[in-house]
């Protein structure tokens, strides 16, 4: 399996705190079965002002120390990237890593508050010639009222990836109901660790990849963890890539969220964990 969210390097964001953290997640993900880690500091300006160079550097320094403990794990570069009226600027000048410099931008929308202008400048970055992977959507605190915008932006060619732990309800009922909801609607194109941490957030994708076939078959898990990721490894076209399964939405009266002001409360609770 290929991880393309994961905050593994050393003491960059709020991820591993040193190397030696670090270092257990990877065996954790090797021994999870994952061969490939995209590793995805946030670029958030003011907060984590990361550099496409230093995270090459950090990479660079951290798969060294990887194969001198004899852990088989493939690193490439990306970043966990926040919208920022210069973030086409920078990722032309070089300055904004995309995943494994590929066309794939991994993009976080901010965990509380729907962004004035989402939906046009997720299309300004499509229409530059990339194509955005839009984090971790069923666990925004907003998702209730802006699901359909989502969906609008999946049917025009923007990516959805979903945490494998919101699969397994690591992030409670409300989260669990909004990622199944993406994946069985068919707006899910990747799943990703997005982990932080070895207890409260691990590199764990075999758990995610076997909810995902219990929902959709073990063929669409499969391009959920290894055929898609793969495919942005190489940048392939989107086109030649499986397309999610285009399968219809579940009928209400069967499976429903929470709701009201425990929706809302849940929400809240789930926005303070770490991102």
């Amino acid at each position: 399996m290929l991880d393309l969210h994961c905050h593994l390097l050393p003491a960059i964001d709020d991820g591993a705190s040193d190397l030696a953290m670090s270092l257990e997640m990877a065996r954790m993900a090797v021994a999870d079965g994952i061969t490939t880690i995209a590793c995805t500091p946030h670029i958030y300006p003011g907060m984590y002002d990361n550099t496409r160079d230093g995270i090459i550097a950090s990479i660079a320094m951290l798969q060294e120390r990887l194969e001198a403990s004899g852990i088989d794990l493939r690193l490439v570069e990306g970043a966990d990237v926040h919208l920022d009226p210069d973030l086409l600027a920078g990722i032309r000048s070089g300055r904004i890593p995309t995943l494994a410099g590929s066309r794939y931008l991994l993009l976080e929308p901010p965990h509380h508050v729907a962004p004035p202008r989402f939906e046009a400048s997720v299309f300004e970055l499509m229409a530059a010639g990339l194509v955005p992977v839009i984090t971790h959507p069923e666990r925004l605190s907003w998702v209730e009222d802006h699901y359909a915008m989502f969906v609008r932006l999946s049917q025009r060619g923007a990516w959805m990836q979903v945490t494998a732990g919101a699969l397994t309800g690591r992030f409670g009922r409300r989260v669990r109901y909004w990622g199944e909801r993406f994946l069985d609607e068919g707006h899910c194109m990747l799943l990703a660790t997005d982990a932080h941490h070895p207890q409260r957030r691990p590199p764990l994708l075999a758990e995610a990849r076997e909810a995902a076939t219990a929902r959709l078959g073990k063929e669409e898990a499969w391009h959920l963890v290894h055929t898609r990721p793969a495919g942005i490894v190489a940048d392939a076209a989107p086109d030649t890539l499986p397309p999610a399964p285009a399968n219809a939405p579940p009928d209400p009266a069967t499976r429903q969220p929470a709701s009201g002001l425990l929706t809302r409360w849940l929400g809240r609770l789930s926005g303070r964990r770490e991102h």
